[in-house]
């Protein structure tokens, strides 16, 4: 079963769950989307109404959690503690100590702290977001972005979180230090995105159709030079016939001559013809030793 059919499964049983809850019980679908393996896109749940009414409640911060998952990255959860403790500074004008060292913060306007099958994901989708405006990707911006301490730790998250997963595939390159991404799954659109997507299509669809004249002329000229080929090979084909007769001719007169010449008075006796002719006899006489013989001799 491949990614596509199992992202719409997974999508279609969340959002049923979503739609039947309300309030905090939102907070279950929330989590167990977030952390499911299998699951890559939100838009769908976020689009649910129950799920929409959260917004400005003190159950929000599930809505934004989904928000995360389906836009953010590791990187910009990473920085939220710090977005919010300057918020803090400049609403309260005094100094509020807040520990950077963790992952996450407390409180009604931070995202809550996530479990490791959560921070697993996210991970996962920021490699998603790296590979939509760049196929090769640094070993440097990938160990940054992605918070692992060395290359072996990026190499095998990206082998068995990534491509095993079927995410993305791509070839490590270890002497260029780079991942080179062949393929990678799309992620939930941005919101305000969509006009550049739009824009974008819109000059694949133009790119697309000039490609297509262009083929449709090559096809066309192809189509030409075959018949003109064929055209060629039959005046050929005409051409080396015609000289066939032409020597089949001239052989067969010359042939034709040979036999006026041979069948004229005088020239080759037929052997039949001969043997039905009368002999004549005469006499030859001849001397040997002194002696004169005579033999008969028939012709």
């Amino acid at each position: 079963m491949d990614i596509e059919q199992k992202q719409a499964e997974h999508i279609e049983h969340f959002v049923k769950q979503a739609s039947n809850l309300e309030g905090s019980a939102l907070s279950t679908v929330a989590i167990d989307a977030t952390s499911h393996p299998s699951l890559f896109a939100f838009s769908e749940i976020l689009s649910v109404p129950n799920v929409l009414q959260l917004e400005g409640t003190e159950n929000s911060v599930y809505l934004d959690l989904l928000r995360m998952f389906a836009y953010g990255t590791w990187s910009e959860y990473k920085t939220r503690p710090e977005e919010v403790a300057s918020l803090c500074l400049t609403m309260l004008g005094k100094p509020l100590t807040v520990d950077l060292s963790n992952e996450v913060t407390c409180g009604a306007s931070s995202l809550p702290e996530l479990v490791p099958d959560q921070v697993l994901k996210l991970k996962q989708l920021t490699v998603l977001t790296l590979a939509e405006t760049n196929k090769v990707l640094p070993y440097d911006t990938l160990i940054r972005e992605l918070d692992v301490t060395n290359v072996r730790e990026l190499e095998d998250f990206l082998i068995n979180d990534c491509m095993y997963v079927g995410i993305v595939r791509g070839k490590l390159d270890q002497l260029r230090r780079c991942f080179e991404v062949q393929f990678a799954a799309g992620r939930d659109l941005r919101p305000g995105h969509l006009g550049s997507m739009i824009q974008t299509l819109s000059n694949w669809l133009s790119t697309s159709e000039n490609l297509l004249v262009s083929i449709q002329e090559k096809i066309k000229w192809a189509d030409t030079m075959g018949e003109m080929d064929k055209k060629h090979r039959k005046e050929v084909d005409e051409k080396v016939e015609e000289v066939k007769k032409t020597l089949s001719l001239k052989a067969d007169n010359e042939f034709r001559g040979h036999e006026e010449i041979f069948s004229e008075h005088g020239g080759v006796m037929d052997f039949e013809e001969d043997r039905s002719r009368p002999k004549r006899v005469c006499l030859m006489l001849y001397h040997h030793s002194s002696v004169c013989k005579c033999k008969k001799v028939e012709y």
